[in-house]
């Protein structure tokens, strides 16, 4: 399990996820060399990994959230499919092994994400049923960590830190968070590098891009000063309590989704709430410590949200891609 360091450690990763080993040691009060030793473990044993992101509104680009169902045989398969996929992320097995889930950004404008992805299906996949959520509005998760991964720093030591400011759950965007950037092959180079690992030395960014060390750093200030780019962690949720996952569709009357939606975001058990369209128009992943924590979660936590209509709930058995770049064979689960 961690201890009050590593939560530390990941909070201030969560913060600013190129803050160096100096920098975090100076706002935790110990030394660098034990900030660079806990962080080397942490990815040894806990599969923490920082991740830089692109900011789909910026980047042209918008998701679609998929649920695929096929036959039990070819089930996997299907999932190992979306995995190799470099346009997907967060590809779940859920329910009884049969239905997946997955995140896929197609560029801004092309309606029917997936309609495109059944197109690049092998046809003997085995595809019984599928369904496409197109994410409207995110309260938590992507810039907005889940509660439980970045709640052990006091705002003096966040201030040390620097980095973005956090969003805050339902804040409207500003209206320069609407202008498109335009991305060069080279800022595309850039992205990938940083996808694969955030914390990537300049040296290696501008290697990868053809830059000069300096014009990499300038160019990925301003990239993030934009917000088109920003940093996400990556760990195992079973170390922060959140062993029993379990994905959440929910119908909510328009007039109380924003209402609710923003409730469900101080809920220490969910890490990503999100508006989308379909049938059910809210959807949440919950973590918790076990099947009674979540016994107690939907009843007590879920169960005083009188505006919730229905409830569907899908057990996810297994992660198989998060956000980052896959750095092992497409078949290795992943446990994030």
């Amino acid at each position: 399990m961690l201890d009050d360091l590593d939560r530390a450690l990941i909070h201030a990763l969560h913060i600013n996820g190129r803050a160096s080993f100096t920098q975090i040691a100076n706002a935790l009060a110990v030394s660098t060399q034990t900030v660079s030793r806990r962080y080397e473990r942490l990815r040894e044993h806990a599969a923490l990994r920082v991740v830089g992101l692109p900011d789909p509104h910026l980047t042209g680009h918008e998701q679609w959230l998929l649920r695929l169902t096929a036959a039990p045989e070819t089930a996997l398969d299907l999932a190992h499919a979306l995995v190799r996929r470099p346009d997907t992320s967060w590809v779940y097995l859920t329910g009884g092994g049969t239905e997946i889930v997955a995140v896929l950004e197609t560029p801004l404008g092309m309606a029917h994400g997936h309609s495109l992805l059944l197109h690049e299906l092998p046809p003997s996949i085995g595809l019984t049923a599928v369904s496409a959520h197109h994410l409207l509005h995110t309260y938590v998760g992507w810039r907005t960590p889940w509660r439980m991964s970045a709640n052990a720093l006091k705002p003096r030591q966040q201030r040390l830190l620097g980095g973005a400011k956090p969003t805050d759950y339902n804040e409207p965007p500003p209206p320069e968070r609407y202008r498109q950037v335009k991305l060069s092959p080279a800022d595309q180079a850039l992205m990938e590098a940083l996808r694969h690992d955030g914390r990537t030395g300049v040296g290696d960014l501008a290697a990868a891009t053809g830059w000069s060390p300096a014009t990499v750093s300038r160019r990925l200030d301003s990239l993030r000063d934009c917000g088109a780019i920003f940093f996400d962690v990556e760990i195992d949720p079973a170390l922060l309590g959140g062993s029993t996952k379990v994905l959440l569709w929910m119908a909510v009357a328009p007039a109380h989704l924003d209402e609710v939606a923003t409730t469900l975001a101080h809920h220490d058990e969910l890490a990503f709430v999100a508006h989308t369209t379909g049938p059910t128009n809210l959807v949440a992943h919950a973590l918790c410590r076990d099947s009674a924590a979540l016994y107690h979660y939907l009843t007590h936590g879920l169960g005083a949200v009188k505006a919730i209509r229905t409830l569907e709930t899908a057990p996810v058995l297994r992660t198989l891609k998060a956000v980052g770049t896959i750095a092992s064979t497409p078949t290795s689960s992943r446990h994030t």
